[in-house]
């Protein structure tokens, strides 16, 4: 950090891409008043510049290009001096958001200024208002016109040439058509999202097993969000396609692939038949297909069954020598900054180069992070028909974000645009880095498509880095290069991932979740020391060396989200629908005598059936390490706890980063704001991953906007809070801190109308049973509390359902998914899919404390917080489910209604745990509406 009127001389500030550049990247901050020497001028910094951000070394005209890495990123809007600094409408926007947002709290961390910039923390003390900012823009971003082939003067590129004695690596050599692997594990996948309670249980339960097999790597799970709903889904076969593609990574020693046994479309016979017809040699890995088929317990324990069956065949593979052309390498993106263009791509691209000479393949994604760099990737390509692939897959990407109202304009995150990457021009410039110029661009492949032989791929994708990676392990990676600039932990299951992060600051904060410091370059080791001690570095973990995100047991998977418009024919009706207006509605006023009372929590929001310490992660990223913290506190048990909390709550989830703006942003913010403001919840804290969209300073001007008091919740970031280890000491330090000045539960007697029910049906509903779940709605609404359902729900389309409660009245939304109510009564909530776990992830935002389902075939996956009582009256239901089941609707139907309350009652009171939330059989997924698509 620089101080008012200090003189440097230009390379201690600033560095320049490329020759020819005329706006420079500052290496530190520069407060307003700094003077740099530069060619033998000096000019002064009229502005602060935070680092990572640009300020100008020539004069630009108003209207004049402004140049990183020789390309365009913006257009000046006046004329700008040298000095003064690079700033668009949005990234003034951003800096007083998040400045605006840093309270006192945060105030005075890391005094010596030595910490990168991030959401959460405040590097060198910044106070509030502690920028210095112009007060307007002074360029727009470079229009992102289409580069236009030059076919008649197109003349095709050379690859690098292969070296004479290529490198060798060893690995477990695989069948025909598998190719080799640089692991060993045995893998349980989950078909579609509704499997992802059971394979997650499956892998907890065979923790451990593995160490006893010298030869296997481990016992893995493959969960996701796709194949859930109903309907096909629009990623029918590009979903297919990666299963498969899973299915026969050379990682893998041996798969079991489950589903449900009732799922639709995308279920076994599907996939089965899809690996066949396409030629996917799955006879070469030992491989079973399960359908669940009775309780949860008893699948579980036939599926151990069958994993161990292949635990001494898989251990029985030994590492071999092999060429190195076997390794194919997944060259990623994410957290990225201003540097990640100078020095961890760059980095990678040179290390991916000596793959390509050594005979491997290198496969270079994420869209529309290219959009803007075209020239750059198409300089040195095979022939015209590979340009013209590449040129197509951009243009469609922008087609299908356009069906929802999007452009690539939305993909930077908050954390890229407070580090420097202004737009997605700038941000491509960068990313197209991945690819070093010698590099030929051999091949252009559909996502997941497989990967055939050596050369260089791009592979069609999102900018989400974790869609993006499950694309590049399907189409055969077996190692994968991950470049970050905040300092992302991703990570996948079953293929390493080697971590390279663009400054020595963030690389020393984030040591223990880092394997290569980029950063030493700018620091001045020359790149071909640093490439060729990445490349040894990857040989070794190639060979078997763990690398630091498989030494911390952190991994994530997430495939291209499905997008909901197949065209732009209804995007104004669905950009202009009208929200409800959150008005309860009637119900009759018959109101059964049930006799009903529960043991409450009293609170100051009046009384609540639970009291959870809930860690709420605000992107995918930080999910599994929310879910880390939250085991490890519950395993505390109530030495810990005391007679504060009840327990302790993880939602980890798949969004916050790596979707588009708008609509689906504020579905996602809002619900992420009705659990944190549950009547259920003491004690909450955010943990962000620090480079997403919605990190905690975005989260912290939302709750101020909802008028919730930010004081109230914890805050802490993985990667401004020195990486996973220090977050977790973090997390837990405040809980025990806050429990410690917390006071003890205190209880009281309360009726039904207390309670807050959400309600809902799957499957057939008899008559019987909706009229008994219309006695229980007017029971509690009748006695002034509250029902929520969701418009999926099986009850709105029962006459006896709707005739009991309502009496023939029209039934309205009166709440928008996620949508906290205001009144109690009886709400209907919007649910954009039949995505039962989406649903039920909106409807625990309303405010609801607890779930009611009667439901018709296989039990439903509980959510993760609110207690689900699952009923059925369905006897087929009850003949293969009954050890699911929390209330069997059997016998007299008179009695129904008296069985149900007395469960709800007794989950209500806590003394009794619907049995498939104790099992662990649960999920938590945001639906994305019908507007948002990945970015």
């Amino acid at each position: 950090m620089t101080g008012t009127g200090q003189t440097f001389g230009f390379d201690e500030v600033g560095r320049l891409p490329a020759p020819g550049d005329n706006v420079a990247i500052a290496t530190r901050r520069l407060e307003a008043g700094t003077r740099v020497e530069r060619g033998g001028s000096e000019f002064v910094i009229p502005h602060t510049v935070l680092e990572g951000h640009r300020f100008a070394v020539e004069e630009i005209p108003d209207g004049g290009e402004l140049l990183s890495w020789g390309l365009p990123f913006g257009r000046a809007l006046s004329g700008i001096s040298p000095g003064d600094y690079a700033c668009n409408e949005k990234i003034l926007r951003v800096l007083r958001e998040r400045f605006a947002a840093l309270p006192n709290r945060r105030e005075g961390e890391d005094p010596e200024g030595t910490s990168d910039q991030g959401g959460g923390r405040v590097p060198g003390g910044y106070k509030k208002n502690g920028l210095d900012l112009p007060d307007r823009p002074n360029f727009r971003d470079a229009e992102l016109e289409p580069y236009v082939l030059d076919e008649e003067n197109f003349r095709p590129g050379e690859q690098v040439p292969l070296h004479d004695e290529p490198r060798t690596f060893m690995g477990y050599r695989r069948g025909w058509g598998r190719g080799v692997g640089t692991r060993n594990y045995v893998v349980v996948l989950g078909v579609n999202s509704r499997l992802t309670g059971f394979v997650r249980a499956l892998e907890w339960e065979m923790n451990g097993v593995s160490d006893a097999y010298e030869n296997v790597s481990g016992i893995v799970c493959v969960a996701h969000t796709e194949g859930g709903e109903g309907r096909t889904p629009n990623n029918f076969d590009l979903l297919l396609r990666t299963l498969s593609g899973f299915m026969v990574n050379p990682n893998v020693g041996a798969v079991l692939a489950i589903d449900g046994g009732d799922e639709g479309a995308v279920a076994n016979a599907a996939l089965r038949r899809y690996a066949e017809e396409n030629g996917y040699p799955l006879d070469d890995v030992p491989h079973e297909f399960m359908s669940l088929e009775g309780s949860f317990r008893a699948d579980l324990e036939r599926a151990k069954s069958r994993v161990m069956n292949w635990m001494e065949q898989v251990n029985a593979l030994r590492r071999t020598e092999e060429p190195l052309s076997e390794l194919k390498v997944g060259l990623q993106c994410g957290g990225s900054d201003a540097f990640s263009g100078v020095s961890a791509n760059p980095l990678v691209g040179w290390v991916s180069r000596e793959v390509v000479r050594n005979g491997g393949a290198a496969n270079l994604a994420e869209t529309d992070e290219l959009i803007g760099a075209e020239r750059y990737v198409l300089k040195n390509v095979k022939d015209a028909g590979t340009a013209k692939s590449f040129l197509g897959a951009v243009e469609r990407f922008k087609e299908r974000v356009g069906w929802h109202g999007h452009t690539a304009e939305d993909n930077p995150s908050g954390g890229n645009n407070f580090r420097g990457l202004y737009n997605i021009s700038i941000k491509s410039i960068g990313a197209a880095r991945k690819k070093d110029p010698d590099v030929r661009l051999d091949h252009v492949i559909e996502y997941a498509e497989r990967m055939d032989g050596g050369g260089f791929y791009f592979m069609d994708s999102p900018g989400n880095d974790l869609e993006s990676v499950a694309g590049q392990v399907a189409s055969g990676a077996n190692m994968i290069f991950f470049t970050t600039g905040n300092g992302s932990i991703t990570n996948f299951p079953f293929v390493p991932t080697i971590k390279v992060v663009t400054t020595t600051g963030r690389y020393q904060l984030l040591s223990k979740d880092m394997d290569v410091n980029a950063g030493a370059y700018l620091d001045g080791t020359p790149m071909d020391g640093l490439g060729r001690e990445m490349f040894e570095r990857t040989i070794e973990a190639a060979c078997g060396e763990k690398t630091v995100g498989e030494r911390a047991g952190h991994a994530q998977v997430s495939i291209w989200r499905d997008w909901k418009q197949t065209g732009p024919e209804h995007l104004e009706e669905l950009e202009n629908a009208p929200e409800p207006d959150g008005e309860p509605l009637p119900v009759r006023n018959n109101v059964p005598d049930a006799d009903f009372s529960f043991e409450a929590i009293a609170t100051d929001r009046g009384p609540a059936t639970d009291q959870v310490a809930l860690v709420m992660p605000t992107s995918l990223c930080s999910g599994q390490i929310a879910r880390r913290i939250a085991n490890r506190l519950n395993g505390r048990g109530a030495g810990f706890a005391g007679d504060k909390v009840t327990r302790f709550v993880a939602l980890p989830h798949t969004e916050g980063c790596g979707v588009s703006a708008g609509s689906a942003e504020a579905i996602y913010s809002r619900t992420v704001l009705g659990y944190l403001a549950n009547p259920t919840v003491r004690l909450a804290l955010l943990l962000e991953h620090g480079c997403e969209k919605t990190h905690n300073d975005y989260f912290e001007n939302r709750l101020a906007e909802r008028g919730l008091d930010p004081d109230r919740f914890g805050w802490a970031s993985v990667q401004l809070d020195g990486g996973i280890e220090s977050v977790v000491e973090k997390v837990e330090s405040w809980f025990a801190e806050n429990l410690k000045a917390s006071g003890a539960i205190e209880y009281e007697t309360a009726g039904p109308g207390a309670l807050r029910l959400g309600l809902y049906a799957a499957g057939p509903l008899p008559d019987e049973a909706a009229r008994s779940l219309a006695e229980t709605t007017l029971a509690v609404v009748g006695a002034g509390g509250t029902v929520v359902v969701p418009q999926t729900a099986a009850v709105l389309g029962s006459e006896v359902y709707l005739d009991a409660v309502f009496g023939g009245r029209t039934v309205k939304n009166t709440l928008a998914y996620g949508q906290a109510f205001r009144e109690p009564g009886f709400h209907v909530m919007e649910a954009p899919t039949d995505h039962w776990i989406e649903t039920a992830t909106g409807l625990g935002a309303t405010g609801v404390e607890l779930m009611l389902a009667h439901v018709a075939g296989r039990p439903l996956q509980a959510h993760r917080m609110i207690p689900l009582v699952q009923v059925s009256s369905d006897p087929e239901t009850i003949r293969n489910h009954a050890d699911d089941l929390d209330t069997l609707l059997d016998g007299d139907p008179d009695a129904w209604t008296e069985k149900t309350l007395r469960t709800v009652s007794e989950v209500a009171s806590r003394e009794y745990t619907p049995k498939l939330l104790a099992a662990n059989n649960t999920d938590f997924q945001f639906t994305r509406g019908l507007l948002g698509v990945s970015m």
